[in-house]
């Protein structure tokens, strides 16, 4: 069975798939009357899966008359400079990288199986050290795999 976060997420990203231009309006408390939820969780869900890192971009007005608009973030420059520079910048967790590579996947810029060798590579069973130091790998890793991308192959 899903989870409230996991049916919040698909609803939204429907929405973007029906929408004209990749980009929804929908109001914070309507949003959490219709999940039956706190609009803490609708928070929750906005800032761990619809990141720049993982294609989005979020604004987010509050108050009585309070919205979030989400747009799709379609150039992949905009959206491979937002991983690059959260990768350069923090360490991530491995809930986090794979959140990346299921974007990449979902985009279309790299295939399922590079997806599965990418997740293996960046996975705690493949970094055998302590958790500071697994997080900072692991986001090295994946920028260097990502770096890959742009290199030609002689």
């Amino acid at each position: 069975m899903a989870g409230i976060s996991d049916v919040i997420e698909k609803f939204l990203k429907e929405m973007l798939e029906n929408s004209e231009d990749g980009i929804i309006e929908i109001g914070r408390n309507d949003l959490a009357s219709k999940f039956s939820c706190a609009p803490s969780q609708i928070n929750y869900v906005l800032t761990t899966r619809f990141s720049s890192t993982n294609g989005y971009y979020i604004e987010s007005h509050r108050g009585g008359s309070g919205y979030i608009k989400i747009s799709t973030l379609s150039n992949e420059d905009v959206f491979f400079n937002s991983v690059f520079d959260y990768l350069e910048n923090n360490i991530i967790t491995f809930n986090e990288g794979r959140r990346i590579v299921d974007r990449l996947f979902e985009l279309g810029y790299i295939t399922k199986r590079e997806r599965f060798i990418i997740l293996h590579a960046i996975s705690d069973n493949s970094l055998c050290i302590d958790t500071k130091a697994k997080d900072s790998l692991r986001a090295n890793i994946l920028l260097n795999i990502l770096y890959s991308f742009g290199r030609k192959n002689d």
